[in-house]
């Protein structure tokens, strides 16, 4: 099923924020002139990063439920965080007749050849979540609006502090996420942009001195492939290193809540407990990290109902299948290096334990039973 490539490429972006819900529009039987197709002729490939991260496998069965209860076939595959993987799943879409491309990218830069391929087999791209950096072959983008999560990061460190009645000074240590994710940038920027006045002023202290610069060097106190384990045994390193004769640390920044499952483990060990622990930031909503934070380890997560990702890119894609307008409401932000992807950017938003009940568990995020002590 083809015939409708040709009205993608002339598809105009249309720039609204219309309601997440399904895509309605009637399909015809067979792929037509206007350029509708039937579902079931209609291959989608998904191609995710890993399954060792709870919200991707999360994401991915989510997404693939979506397209299949609308109808379409679907390839669902995960890379294990290998690029190579990644890309031979990507071609073997391809070869398979792929009719769009949903991918989650593990490095953003890496996927420009195979990109190549599916443009010369006219198969639509829709960036998952990360931007694909460095190819004219990424058609549209739908994300959370990530550097937003890093500002409330920053802001909810700021009001726990009282930095901006002058509290302080306060022993920080920054972490930022994998240097071959590009949203890892956009996280660390927000928080970064908040943060540095107080860094600066000498309110916020880092004792290991791992503060970037500037922003160009947040690469430096990245965690490759966003591993826990990688977190932790850096957490270890600053307090052996950095943290002695009683100095403690008040507050971590961490931009996801899988270094700060890493980051907890090293404060734990270190004797820090739930009634003085620090400031901990986190990202996702992940079942464990919310039991921490009813545990009192973690702070806060910012929250990104990943089901609205899906269901928006799910609509984006029934929109490239019948060559209708398809729904961005960004047209500047995302420059891959090579173009300005269009956009469709969703609002996150901080959870902390009291809200947990209201936005996580009776909104079916989370089952009831998947945390206790609330």
């Amino acid at each position: 099923m083809r015939s409708w490539r040709k009205l993608v490429a002339i598809a105009t972006v249309t720039l609204t924020l219309g309601a997440l819900g399904a895509c309605s529009a009637e399909r015809s039987d067979d792929a037509g002139g206007d350029g509708s197709a039937a579902p079931g002729d209609t291959l989608i490939g998904i191609a995710m990063p890993t399954r060792s991260l709870e919200r991707w496998n999360n994401d991915g069965a989510h997404l693939e439920g979506l397209l299949q209860d609308a109808g379409f076939q679907t390839s669902l595959q995960f890379a294990d965080n290998q690029v190579n993987q990644q890309i031979s799943q990507i071609q073997n879409m391809i070869n398979d007749g792929a009719d769009v491309l949903v991918i989650a990218s593990i490095d953003g830069t890496a996927l420009g050849p195979v990109l190549q391929q599916a443009a010369d087999a006219g198969i639509p791209v829709l960036a998952y979540d990360r931007l694909i950096n460095e190819t004219e072959n990424v058609d549209y983008y739908a994300t959370f609006d990530n550097e937003l999560v890093g500002q409330l990061q920053g802001e909810f460190i700021v009001d726990q502090l009282g930095l901006k009645d002058g509290a302080g000074p306060f022993n920080i240590e920054l972490f930022a996420g994998s240097p071959d994710d590009n949203n890892a940038r956009f996280f660390f920027k927000g928080a970064f942009d908040v943060l540095q006045p107080f860094l600066e002023n000498g309110q916020l202290v880092s004792p290991s001195g791992k503060v970037p610069a500037n922003l160009d060097g947040w690469t430096q106190i990245g965690i490759q492939g966003w591993s826990s384990a990688t977190a932790q045994s850096e957490m270890e390193n600053r307090l052996n290193s950095f943290y002695t004769d009683g100095k403690r640390v008040d507050v971590v920044l961490s931009p996801n809540d899988s270094l700060a499952l890493g980051i907890t483990q090293a404060l734990l060990g270190a004797g820090y407990t739930a009634g003085d622990f620090p400031i901990l930031t986190g990202q996702d909503g992940d079942v464990a990290n919310v039991q921490s934070i009813i545990d009192g380890t973690q702070s806060m997560t910012v929250w990104k109902d990943t089901r609205t990702l899906g269901t928006q890119v799910a609509r984006m894609v029934e929109q490239i299948v019948n060559g209708e307008e398809v729904e961005v409401n960004d047209t500047e932000s995302y420059d891959n290096g090579v173009k300005i992807v269009p956009a469709f950017l969703l609002r996150p938003e901080v959870v902390v334990r009291d809200q947990i009940q209201e936005k996580l568990i009776d909104s079916g995020f989370l089952a009831p039973d998947a945390v206790t002590g609330l």
